[in-house]
């Protein structure tokens, strides 16, 4: 049989066209270059050149094998790029767990800049607003909001802090009017949280404080809860960071007294396997610059809902 390295001088001599040639981007002797030529030609019972002054030109045999060499040789490549990056860590499958809302806004658009960066590192977005368990493995990265990590076994960086605001949509608006303090929600549909969503602070809150306000429905994830606002469907308490880019959505009031801290967060005995530690590097800058883009839309985006709620008002006041 023959091995890899005659391979190598039948692809070299395929494409420069002689033994000299093909010596030269090998880096290594004509005589070696021709030897090989001669011991793969034996081995499979096949002349792959037709020698002459010109050079080496392949036969029709030649031409045929050639295309399954460069397969070996794409091959075997590719087999030293994933030796090299199981040296280095680089490589293996990475599960994220992460909500709806941020991995559509944060997460997925992230990807692609890291598969370029680490193409042997395959990140799986476990979505959803249940909290996996990372110290039993069902995932290896959280990106969720939490007050602290002292109780904790975990690990992480922070990412931002994200306060909160009571929201509307902007047909609801033009409808009924907005809240512009808690006292007035008292006066307007709730849209009510169920479930987990039930108990987050500033979804509770809202509830016992405008205990009269109509609840028409209720939402089980933020992402249906937003929707629900921008359906006109009432009022509701959202995080600034997912509602405020959203067209058709305006900020009724603030709530400083509510904030919500995002860390990125995994085991202690994972933060410095290879490829965790560069999601996790790569994550925090690159959260940040979608922050800022985020941020530049929201400014828009409320701008022109306060623009179309006093256009509406305008011609009935007039």
């Amino acid at each position: 049989m023959f091995d890899w390295n005659d391979l190598k001088a039948f692809l070299a001599v395929a494409r420069g066209g002689s033994t000299l040639t093909g010596a030269k981007a090998l880096k290594v002797n004509q005589t070696t270059v021709a030897r090989r030529i001669e011991a793969l030609e034996a081995a499979l019972g096949l002349k792959l050149f037709e020698r002459g002054q010109a050079g080496s030109r392949l036969t029709e045999a030649g031409q045929t094998l050639i295309v399954e060499a460069e397969a070996v040789e794409r091959a075997c490549e590719g087999f030293g790029h994933q030796v090299h990056a199981l040296r280095r860590g680089m490589t293996g499958s990475l599960r994220v767990t992460i909500n709806e809302a941020m991995a559509n806004i944060f997460l997925a658009p992230a990807l692609g800049d890291f598969r370029r960066l680490y193409p042997d590192i395959k990140v799986d977005m476990l979505v959803g607003d249940e909290f996996l368990d990372l110290a039993r493995g069902e995932a290896d990265v959280a990106i969720r909001a939490s007050d602290g990590l002292a109780d904790s076994d975990l690990v992480g960086r922070k990412l931002t802090d994200v306060p909160f605001a009571v929201y509307c949509g902007v047909d609801y608006a033009i409808e009924r009017g907005f809240p512009t303090c808690i006292d007035e929600v008292n006066g307007h549909w709730l849209i009510g949280g169920d479930g987990r969503l039930a108990g987050m602070p500033a979804v509770a809150w809202i509830r016992e404080q405008a205990p009269r306000a109509e609840i028409h429905n209720r939402s089980s994830t933020l992402t249906n809860l937003v929707v629900a606002v921008r359906s006109g469907l009432g009022v509701a308490t959202l995080p600034t960071l997912i509602a405020d880019h959203e067209p058709g959505v305006m900020r009724c009031f603030d709530l400083p007294q509510f904030s919500s801290t995002i860390h990125v967060l995994t085991r202690g005995d994972m933060r410095e396997v290879p490829r965790v530690r560069a999601f996790i590097d790569f994550l925090v800058p690159h959260f940040n610059t979608v922050r800022a883009r985020v941020d530049e839309t929201a400014r828009r985006v409320q701008a022109e809902a306060l623009a179309a709620v006093a256009a509406a008002k305008s011609p009935a006041d007039a």
